[in-house]
């Protein structure tokens, strides 16, 4: 079941406060654990690139499109980005950290020595954390990514427990044309990991004001007792 239903007419703080309840959810993250009949493919690492905010902002969870208690929210296209952190049997990796960061709708990162800063959107968080809940799910409210020169849109991924690092990745738009000419990505040779980099960002069911829905599991090679 789908919980995550657009509504127009709503305060900035109404939406916010529901964005922030729903992605919370563990019925929004329905696949079982263990449904699996053979193992995942792992989610390959990528490189964290030059632009992890080197000051992070002072709002940083799970909905990029408000901060704090703005009335207006960011440019670009409305997107719920969501997924599971699995292990390649297809158990969920619990209270797990998950950090994505992305440049805004006139692509600008969230970094002292981006490019475009003249035109960085300012209502943009740029940067958002979430804590996988014991399915392993986890959800932002974010924009679709834009390109930038040199780079096929993208939003960076970061996976960490306990404070070690897990992974780095990217995640993709799938049918993007800049992809084949994207020299990162094409440097996974492997096609079934390069397959799973690559989410559908499609229009989200119900939604009146053209929202966006993407899914991006990211599964990790993990020993039992990582798990």
């Amino acid at each position: 079941m789908n919980l995550i239903n657009a509504r127009t007419f709503e305060r900035p703080d109404q939406t916010r406060r529901r964005a922030l309840r729903l992605l919370a959810l563990g019925s929004l993250f329905a696949t079982r654990a263990g449904a699996y009949a053979e193992e995942l493919t792992r989610t390959p690492s990528m490189t964290e690139g030059p632009f992890f905010p080197d000051r992070l902002p002072l709002d940083t969870d799970n909905d990029l499109l408000m901060i704090t208690d703005a009335i207006e929210q960011a440019d670009g296209e409305i997107t719920w980005l969501s997924g599971r952190v699995l292990d390649t049997s297809g158990s969920p990796l619990r209270n797990a950290l998950v950090e994505i960061w992305q440049v805004d709708a006139h692509g600008a990162y969230l970094h002292s020595q981006t490019g475009n800063a003249e035109n960085r959107d300012r209502r943009f968080q740029g940067y958002g954390r979430f804590i996988t809940g014991t399915d392993g799910g986890y959800g932002f409210r974010t924009i679709k990514p834009v390109p930038y020169p040199g780079r096929t849109p993208h939003i960076h991924v970061k996976v960490s427990r306990g404070g070690t690092h897990l992974l780095t990745t990217q995640c993709f738009v799938r049918g993007a044309p800049q992809n084949d000419r994207d020299g990162i990505l094409r440097s996974i040779r492997d096609e079934r990991q390069r397959q799973s980099l690559l989410a559908e960002f499609a229009p989200l069911e119900g939604s009146r004001i053209g929202e966006l829905t993407a899914r991006f599991d990211i599964v990790l090679g993990l020993t039992p007792a990582d798990g």
